[in-house]
């Protein structure tokens, strides 16, 4: 057998994979408790808020007052329409960065390993190596062009996001001010 294999090498592969996706997975459950506590703070002040406008309108004497009751009280739920929906695009870009960290770092850690592969398999069998590691060196330059592409188009994607969420944002709060009676 001229290429045994190393199994110390092949344990400490595995247990670099485990802790990849443990991690991946400690930062998906990081990312579910966050969605959860926020998803939970915006029920309750979704509730506080209805009861208080249900108790200002149950109040109202006058029909007209009604009117402008219900247009005080919309602005602040816009605001915190806004707020919550700021908190969870805030939320997936975090998570989608920490992911994204992580990936970079494994596939930084997996371009190392081949081209230690490749320099081995090239020393060892000069003729047929250098065929094969040109091979795969350029394999690896294709695969980190488009690694390095697709990365860039996440970012250029979350940039687009973030765009759209302060526009969205800008134009929410424009028309709850048009709602909000002038005193």
């Amino acid at each position: 057998m001229n290429n045994p294999i190393d199994l110390e090498k092949l344990a400490q592969s595995q247990k670099a994979n485990a802790q990849v996706m443990m991690t991946l997975v400690r930062t998906a459950f990081h990312g579910l408790e966050q969605l959860s506590a926020l998803n939970l703070a915006a029920s309750r002040e979704l509730f506080n808020s209805t009861a208080t406008g249900a108790q200002q309108m149950l109040g109202v004497k006058d029909p007209k007052e009604l009117g402008n009751i219900a247009g005080s009280l919309a602005r602040p739920n816009v605001d915190k329409l806004m707020e919550y929906s700021r908190s969870l695009y805030d939320l997936a870009a975090n998570m989608q960065r920490e992911i994204t960290s992580v990936m970079e770092d494994q596939y930084s850690t997996m371009r190392h390993n081949a081209s230690v592969l490749i320099d081995k398999v090239g020393v060892a069998n000069p003729i047929s190596g250098d065929v094969f590691g040109a091979a795969m060196k350029q394999m690896m330059t294709a695969s980190s062009t488009a690694f390095e592409n697709i990365s860039q188009m996440a970012k250029q994607m979350t940039d687009i996001a973030d765009t759209n969420v302060k526009a969205v944002s800008s134009a929410t709060a424009q028309a709850a001010a048009a709602l909000t009676p002038k005193k």
